[in-house]
C-alpha cells in the first residue's frame, strides 16, 4: 500500500477568495474524488485550525493499492482538472509518498 500526503500553504487571497474560502473549496474538490479514482482506497482532506507560523492550511491524506495506482492518479483527468485551481491558490506545497 502507498500513502500519499500533500500539504499546502495558501495565499491570503486568490481566485477572489480569502484563504479560508479557498481551503474549503480545495477540501470540497479533493473529497469529491472519493470513489472516482481506480486504485485509490482512502482519501481524507483536513483544514488546519492551529494557524501557527509553521502550519499548513490544507492537508491531503490518501492511500493507493500500489505505486502504479498512484501514478495513474497523477494523470487522471479528474485530478488534473483540480491542479490549476489549487496551484493558483497555494504559495507552498509539500509532499510525501511512502510504502507500507
Amino acid at each position: 500500500m502507498i500513502k500519499h500526503i500533500v500539504m499546502w500553504r495558501l495565499k491570503d487571497v486568490a481566485h477572489g477568495n480569502d484563504r479560508q474560502t479557498n481551503a474549503a473549496l480545495i477540501k470540497e474538490k479533493l473529497t469529491a474524488l472519493r470513489g472516482r479514482i481506480p486504485g485509490m482506497t482512502a482519501i481524507e482532506v483536513g483544514i488546519d485550525f492551529s494557524c501557527t507560523d509553521s502550519s499548513c492550511d490544507v492537508v491531503l491524506y490518501s492511500e493507493f493499492l500500489d505505486r502504479n495506482a498512484l501514478a495513474l492518479y497523477q494523470e487522471n483527468p479528474e485530478h488534473e482538472a483540480l491542479k490549476p485551481f489549487i496551484g493558483m491558490a497555494s504559495m507552498e506545497r509539500r509532499i510525501a509518498d511512502y510504502e507500507v
